[in-house]
């Protein structure tokens, strides 16, 4: 197990993780150390606990709209495949009564 050290609001963390996570540990300690910095500029500084519990509440929130974004998302693709599957079957089948009827002219 590895051990990395990340810097939040200006105080080191050491935080195990697995081997080859530490850069993406880094990263994401970053991410939460701005929205920490963030919180700590519109409202001051409320306490660690409280003012990393604001950053989390405000991550969480941005995770949330993106994970409804994202099944919308997935619904309209369902739709749209839908829509496709249907335009492709009549498209055929106006092939097939084109192809008939020149079938059948050509027989004539």
């Amino acid at each position: 197990m590895a051990q990395v050290t990340l810097s939040v609001n200006g105080r080191p963390y050491v935080v195990g993780c697995e081997d080859g996570q530490e850069a993406h540990l880094t990263e994401l300690a970053r991410l939460f150390d701005a929205q920490v910095r963030q919180v700590s500029q519109d409202v001051g500084q409320l306490g660690e606990t409280r003012l990393f519990l604001m950053a989390a509440l405000l991550l969480a929130d941005e995770l949330s709209d993106l994970r409804a974004r994202h099944a919308g998302l997935q619904s309209d693709h369902a739709r749209l495949q839908a829509e496709a599957g249907g335009i492709e079957g009549r498209a055929t089948a106006a092939l097939e009564a084109a192809a008939r009827r020149i079938e059948k002219l050509a027989g004539a």
